[in-house]
């Protein structure tokens, strides 16, 4: 099992910026990969970034590149995801994953991951 705790989400003006945080627990060295991804009311869940666990191979949604930047400290078992130059659009609650086991790639799809966070509010006032 794994445990995944978010945290820095909150409310910002469009331009601004937010770090929240997912912390890992529980059975670590199993992930293969985090996850980022948001949903908003009646709409599917969206990829937006992941990073492997290794921190070395890192992947992006088109639309948030260049704005967001997913990272992992080491020590902590955390990955953050550092978010500039937010938009309305970006107004979503946030939700991190982890992927379990061996792969060469990074995987996009929510339904491929195994374990998911509680989710964590992010909103863009204009």
């Amino acid at each position: 099992q794994v445990q995944l705790v978010e945290s820095g989400g909150g409310l910002v003006q469009h331009g601004g910026s937010l770090r929240p945080s997912c912390a890992a627990s529980g059975l670590i060295f199993n992930i293969h990969s985090i996850g980022w991804f948001r949903q908003v009311s009646g709409k599917e869940r969206e990829f937006v970034a992941a990073i492997t666990w290794s921190g070395v191979s890192t992947f992006y949604v088109d639309s948030v590149k260049g704005r967001f930047t997913i990272s992992r400290d080491n020590a902590e078992n955390t990955v953050y995801l550092q978010m500039n130059n937010l938009k309305p659009e970006d107004t979503a609650v946030y939700y991190c994953a982890a992927k379990i086991g061996r792969y060469s790639s990074i995987w996009t799809t929510a339904s491929d991951y195994n374990y998911w966070g509680q989710g964590t509010q992010v909103t863009v006032s204009s």
